[in-house]
């Protein structure tokens, strides 16, 4: 590659804004948070889906947690850009 290929690209390069992490890394993250909730449910003996009459406190508390960790995920992969 000669030297005024090497510079196009480099101000081509630099010249593209800054992109967002994107609904990728909003999934992956999703997907993280969800294997949290299942740790949770379980570690409380409970079953993720499974439906059931008044939910104690514990599942209360896992779905509580979900909702920060999936907030969280929003902030960081959806509006934090990323080079």
């Amino acid at each position: 590659m000669n030297l005024k290929s090497l510079v196009a690209l480099t101000v081509a390069a630099s010249a593209t804004p800054l992109v967002m992490a994107g609904p990728i890394a909003y999934g992956l993250c999703q997907t993280g948070c969800n294997s949290l909730l299942g740790a949770c449910y379980a570690g409380v003996g409970f079953t993720v889906g499974v439906t059931i009459v008044g939910a104690p406190p514990a599942i209360l508390a896992c779905n509580a947690g979900l909702g920060t960790c999936m907030a969280a995920c929003a902030v960081t992969c959806l509006f934090a850009p990323t080079p």
